[in-house]
């Protein structure tokens, strides 16, 4: 029976121990992570342990005391013993908040005697820190995401949450849609994470929209023009711009118009600044809106064609305003022009009235009336006059100077062409003459080297000689018969005689053209006939 209990006292952990003893850890731990706790004990030979306990040493009520954890546990399985009752008194604390820091006591009781540890073990807890370097940072710079674990001694596996989307780069080129909260989380332990870090990004303006308060704008209402954008920093009052056709309007968001008129029509933009270029540029535009505002006709007026009415004409009347949407109707009215009328007649539709045929009934006022899907308006009354038809007497005249100028033409021709009759019959009258005479035929030597002239010499000059200058002057013709005072018809008439030099080769040829000359001024004589036509002689010059 001894032996049995010897054998079991051997086999029992903690016989061979020779004092009590207990020994504790003290730990660094992120808030939300889990943490362990490390202990053992041990105790005399002899003695089995009936229980084990884990007190945390609190201030209360002005005094430290030993509270148990079961006491104090927030929520099950927050405190968890992962030791045993021979030697380990491991302690777990899972999800560990700043309320679990402070000292630990572990104690245990046995078969015989109730033990705890004489020093303690500390729990600190420190918070996952997460850094974004720079916090603020121009689009298009570079962002890097680190961490600080509290712990020096921890350095745990950490992921990145963007406003609670995992982001998978730590380190990039920011944009604007980078902005925003960051955290980190211990990988596996995410309910332990960092305080959230903003990253502000900014960005030129983007988006830049102009809105119209009304879709519809007529002449007369009122209206609101308003810029807005995307931008960080956002763009401030004196940052936006409005403009049309490309001229300055007005700064600021918004800009109304109280007394809208067809001038204000036109292409509006607006322009926001912030200070953040865009590649160079300072400023962004909005995209363009078209002001289109509509009205009712207006400068409706009637123009006459042609502006005088005769009767039995056609005359064409023509309806013309000024509106937006065009005017799609008109309408022709007609009273009489006596002051007594006020009522208006209609007489007719569309842009033009043609009267085909103007009559007396025709005359009077006219006006039309103008409309479009916004309203109607009318033009000042137009009087049209009937004139009666008078004869043309225009083209009686035109035709009769006509005539006359054709009969001018007719006589010029035909006395230009007498003339031409006469010349051509003293022409060959002449040169018939002439070749009866055969004076010229024995003195033509070459075309080229023939000399007209018109001569007449008197029978009372001495013959010439063969360097002779024949010397002609002005004078009255004279009979070639020495007294005889006979006269031919045109005796009375001046010739004009032109100078001759004669150089003959011999004075033989030169004397006969002499005595061929005189032949023929006898011939003259003797038949009484004298002609005022030019007479050529054909002189044969030495060369």
């Amino acid at each position: 029976m001894e032996s049995v209990i010897l054998v079991i006292l051997v086999i029992i952990p903690g016989v061979w121990s020779r004092s009590w003893q207990v020994t504790l850890y003290s730990q660094c731990a992120l808030r939300g992570t889990s943490v362990d706790i490390a202990c053992s004990y041990d105790y005399p030979f002899g003695h089995l342990v009936r229980s084990v306990q884990w007190s945390k040493r609190e201030f209360v009520s002005g005094k430290w005391r030993l509270t148990p954890l079961t006491e104090i546990s927030p929520y099950p399985d927050h405190f968890k013993y992962l030791g045993n009752y021979r030697s380990d008194c491991t302690l777990r604390i899972n999800a560990v908040q700043h309320a679990d820091q402070g000292a630990y006591v572990f104690s245990f009781v046995t078969t015989f005697e109730r033990w705890r540890s004489k020093e303690y073990a500390y729990l600190s807890i420190k918070e996952l820190t997460a850094v974004v370097r720079p916090a603020t940072v121009t689009e298009g710079d570079r962002v890097s995401l680190s961490y600080l674990p509290g712990c020096p001694s921890l350095r745990p596996a950490v992921v990145w949450f963007r406003d609670g989307q995992p982001v998978t780069n730590s380190g990039f080129q920011a944009t604007a849609q980078d902005a925003g909260r960051y955290y980190c989380a211990v990988r596996g332990q995410e309910d332990s994470r960092s305080a959230v870090v903003t990253l502000n990004v900014q960005y030129h303006p983007k988006k830049v929209t102009l809105s119209v308060s009304r879709s519809h704008v007529v002449k007369g209402s009122s209206m609101t023009f308003a810029c807005s954008s995307d931008a960080n920093p956002a763009v401030t009052h004196s940052g936006y711009s409005l403009h049309k056709d490309g001229e300055f309007i007005s700064s600021g968001e918004n800009y109304s118009i109280s007394d809208v008129q067809p001038s204000h029509s036109g292409r509006y933009y607006c322009q926001a600044q912030n200070g953040i270029s865009n590649n160079g540029v300072n400023f962004t535009e909005s995209t363009k809106v078209d002001l289109d505002v509509q009205f009712v006709p207006e400068n409706v007026s009637v123009s006459m064609d042609p502006p005088n009415a005769v009767e039995g004409s056609s005359v064409n009347l023509t309806c013309s305003s000024a509106a937006n949407p065009a005017a799609d109707s008109y309408t022709w009215y007609w009273r009489s022009a006596a002051p007594s009328s006020r009522s208006l007649q209609p007489v007719g539709s569309g842009p033009v009235l043609s009267l085909a045929s103007v009559e007396a009934s025709h005359s009077g006022l006219y006006l039309c009336q103008a409309r479009n899907p916004l309203g109607e308006n009318n033009s000042t009354e137009l009087l049209l006059e009937m004139v009666k038809n008078k004869p043309d007497v225009l083209l009686p005249a035109l035709a009769g100077v006509g005539v006359t100028l054709l009969v001018a033409l007719l006589v010029a021709l035909l006395w230009f062409w007498k003339k031409q009759k006469q010349t051509e019959k003293h022409l060959n009258l002449l040169e018939s003459r002439l070749s009866e005479r055969g004076s010229s035929s024995s003195a033509v030597k070459e075309e080229a080297d023939l000399v007209y002239a018109n001569i007449h010499v008197s029978l009372t000059s001495p013959p010439p000689t063969a360097t002779q200058d024949i010397a002609v002057t002005s004078a009255k013709r004279k009979s070639p018969h020495t007294g005889h005072a006979r006269k031919a018809p045109h005796d009375e008439e001046e010739i004009i005689y032109s100078t001759v030099t004669i150089k003959s080769r011999n004075n033989t040829n030169l004397q006969h053209h002499i005595n061929n000359r005189h032949a023929l001024q006898d011939t003259w004589s003797n038949s009484g006939e004298r002609d005022n036509s030019v007479i050529y002689t054909t002189v044969v010059s030495a060369l």
